[in-house]
């Protein structure tokens, strides 16, 4: 292309390697709403945990590992994952943060909880259903996760939604008006896992464009978040073509 060709009109489409943008799980970013409020009441009466135990349970993106990290660095438990059991050397002498509990081995899980319980210490189990639903062949350990008491991360209400679409975005210095975070919302699925995977599209989109966010960017961002068969995704689809990508 010679140096006076215009620029193909579709050129911002080819993204260039982001920077990795790690979420923040401090406790100053979690917004109480009554889809966690439940479980945030919980949180603070460790006390009352039967045998010391308590699981987190929700569909991905609900907030488990947000609401874990805040547990964890208030009591200074370790903060584990799942897949990781099987290779700790040990059980780790304090409190314990397990995330995806319902993906570890059986027999690490179940050596973990016994020696969780012989030192008296707690144990934050998270899974996307509750732990006596989980399947595991262990007759003792099958016992020992339906004595769990499970409390359920319900779906976000519009007030977490609005709020944390906001946080995102600050996060990553986009400035995006109010008008095309209201379009955003009433399109996007319900759950904070969508957010997060928008937040970041825009990110990306707004990083190759140059430029601030519009709706055009904002359909952009839409593509594989919403059915391509809905109303929703047709429209999105429109709003990505004439004035809105310049």
């Amino acid at each position: 292309m010679s140096a006076g060709a215009p620029r193909p009109p579709q050129a911002w489409r080819q993204l260039p390697l982001p920077f990795s943008h790690q979420p923040t799980y401090d406790a100053a970013g979690l917004f109480e709403a009554p889809c966690n409020s439940t479980a945030l009441a919980w949180l603070d009466r460790q006390e009352a945990w039967p045998q010391r135990r308590l699981a987190l349970w929700g569909a991905e993106g609900s907030g488990k590992t947000h609401l874990l990290h805040v547990w964890a660095g208030r009591t200074g438990a370790e903060l584990l994952h799942g897949a990781e059991l099987a290779g700790l050397p040990a059980p780790p002498g304090g409190p314990l943060a397990i995330d995806d509990a319902d993906t570890a081995r059986e027999r690490p899980l179940l050596h973990l909880l016994n020696a969780a319980a012989e030192a008296g210490q707690p144990v934050l189990l998270a899974g996307r259903a509750p732990p006596a639903r989980w399947h595991v062949d262990l007759p003792d350990l099958a016992s020992r996760l339906r004595s769990i008491v499970a409390v359920q991360i319900e779906a976000p209400d519009d007030a977490l939604l609005r709020a944390m679409l906001a946080r995102l975005l600050a996060e990553r210095q986009l400035q995006v008006a109010e008008d095309v975070q209201d379009w955003l919302l009433l399109r996007l699925p319900r759950t904070t896992a969508a957010i997060r995977a928008a937040s970041a599209r825009l990110d990306r989109m707004a990083m190759a464009a140059g430029r601030k966010v519009n709706r055009g960017l904002a359909a952009a961002a839409l593509s594989g978040l919403i059915g391509p068969d809905s109303a929703e995704s047709a429209e999105s689809a429109q709003a990505v073509t004439g004035s809105d990508l310049l």
